[in-house]
């Protein structure tokens, strides 16, 4: 086990938390390629260029080569791509992590410590659709203190934070490589109720389905 203490964010914890949220982030680009892979589309151009140049050459070696090439150029514009997307989270809400949650009781981050270093952390501010719903954002927990029950406790204090302030539910969205979190947020008490393809042409290309989940907080009446 893990001796792990939570508490408010401080404005020096700001590096660590913006390189907590980057680094977590790439970690899904392995994931990400895998589920390009099994988009039709992609099998279809795949076999199509594989057959052309084989019937043409005649030849193994062609064909594997230009496949690979393929599977190679796709790798870099998807890790490129990915990293566009992390820069602009960067450059919204966690760019003045003090004003953007700590600016309103409404809204707080947290950060998880061991050994006085931040190894997770998450945020809560109102949801944009219903002001009564708590969205729960930038849930983050460095690889090697994953499975501690970390995720959870956070999870656990935001749920307080918005019993504490009336909110009627906590909610949050999740991308579809997010396997394991989805999980996590599962065994908490989180329920799926809604999910779409994101509305972009990126977002019908590579099947991007966001999942959006909600905990209701039980009245006090």
């Amino acid at each position: 086990m893990v001796s792990y203490h939570i508490r408010q964010y401080r404005p020096g914890d700001y590096e660590t938390v913006r390189d907590l949220f980057a680094t977590g982030m790439s970690e899904y680009v392995p994931t990400l390629c895998i589920h390009m892979l099994k988009q039709p589309w992609v099998i279809l151009i795949l076999t199509c260029t594989f057959s052309v140049l084989f019937t043409s050459s005649k030849s193994l070696l062609l064909p594997i080569l230009a496949i690979t090439l393929l599977l190679a150029m796709g790798r870099q514009l998807l890790g490129y791509i990915w990293s566009m997307y992390i820069d602009h989270c960067l450059q919204k809400d966690l760019l003045d992590i003090q004003a953007t949650y700590l600016g309103d009781k409404g809204s707080c981050f947290w950060v998880a410590e061991v050994d006085e270093s931040v190894v997770a952390t998450v945020g809560a501010r109102p949801s944009e659709e219903h002001r009564n719903e708590l969205m729960l954002k930038r849930m983050s927990v460095r690889k090697d203190y994953r499975g501690f029950g970390i995720a959870k406790a956070l999870c656990k204090t935001v749920i307080c934070f918005a019993r504490e302030h009336s909110y009627s539910s906590v909610v949050l969205n999740t991308l579809m490589v997010q396997h394991e979190a989805r999980a996590m947020y599962e065994g908490v008490g989180f329920r799926k109720y809604h999910h779409y393809i994101l509305p972009t042409v990126y977002g019908r290309l590579a099947n991007c389905t966001i999942s959006k989940y909600r905990y209701d907080i039980p009245s006090a009446e």
